[in-house]
């Protein structure tokens, strides 16, 4: 495969041969996220075995009235990271005529197209999307609808736990300071049976393994490297010790990979490791929390209780 030099992203191909080089192989999850990898993943939540997103969107609906109250009249939502516009759409929905909505996503494309559906399904609602990496600190906007109002951050599907426990907290600290005195209502998946948790990304349908592959064709298309996918083979599991499931890319073979101008050895057997999804209990979250410069205002769970969303509120 060939690509000039100025089609290539330097910055993803120095970032990617920098993982590839450590001891244990790792790729950021960011590269999960082409279209198709997109549109696999949106399979993924309707998975029977993947229950996060339903048991989530099963919270916001029961205990949704509850939290609107909660947050209260004339709300400003600033939402980490533009995802799945159900769950934007529960929560605005029973919201005391919110003011607005502040999109905040690394990709502009994606970010925009959320943020035009919620502009057209409701039409008093000023919309503010923002492109930019909400790990990394930023100052929102100078906006007429944010004058002097106070925030309420909104980070759910548990993408807190694909941070490592130091990382999670450094977020914490900056989205606190991004919201300036706001809330933050902030989702978490909680331990539970192992069974579960491996079946859960381990789908009979193979539509987690065919996502966790396809980061390869994209990291070809992207920065010009030569992966044959067929040479790698998905494997997830639940490490109990750390409490998080890991994914892995299992190279079946001694084989070479080239990655601008080196080469990269695999042995057989030899992994990358392309996600973890830390699982949390109440207190152990609540604990995270506090470190970050927060207090647990409030947690809503389902009945199992399998998933948790917090109301977070500096302390």
């Amino acid at each position: 495969m060939s690509q000039s030099e100025t089609s290539i992203d330097q910055h993803a191909l120095a970032e990617v041969l920098e993982g590839l080089r450590q001891p244990q192989k790792t790729i950021s999850p960011k590269y999960f996220y082409d279209a198709r990898g997109s549109d696999l993943f949106e399979q993924i939540t309707r998975l029977d075995a993947y229950y996060p997103t339903r048991t989530e969107m099963g919270i916001l609906r029961n205990s949704g009235p509850e939290i609107g109250k909660v947050i209260g009249p004339d709300a400003i939502i600033v939402e980490f990271g533009s995802g799945n516009s159900e769950k934007i759409h529960l929560l605005l929905d029973v919201l005391d005529r919110p003011r607005a909505y502040v999109p905040i996503d690394i990709s502009a494309e994606h970010m925009e197209a959320a943020a035009a559906g919620i502009d057209a399904d409701y039409p008093s609602l000023t919309v503010i999307p923002v492109a930019g990496d909400y790990t990394k600190p930023m100052h929102l906007p100078g906006h007429s609808a944010l004058d002097g109002a106070r925030l309420t951050g909104f980070f759910p599907g548990s993408t807190i736990g694909n941070f490592p426990p130091e990382e999670a907290e450094a977020f914490l600290v900056t989205a606190r300071d991004i919201l300036d005195g706001g809330d933050l209502l902030i989702g978490a998946d909680l331990q539970k049976d192992p069974a579960v948790l491996n079946l859960a990304y381990n789908d009979p349908e193979g539509v987690t393994a065919a996502f966790n592959l396809n980061m390869l064709p994209h990291l070809n298309q992207l920065i010009g490297t030569d992966f044959d996918a067929g040479a790698f083979e998905h494997h997830a599991f639940y490490n109990e010790v750390l409490g998080r499931i890991e994914m892995h890319l299992v190279s079946q073979a001694a084989q070479i990979v080239h990655i601008g101008g080196s080469a990269v050895s695999f042995a057989a057997d030899e992994t990358i490791h392309t996600e973890s999804s830390h699982k949390y209990t109440l207190e152990g979250f609540a604990a995270l929390a506090a470190r970050a410069g927060w207090r647990t205002a409030q947690t809503w769970c389902d009945a199992k209780p399998w998933f948790s969303l917090h109301l977070l509120t500096p302390a």
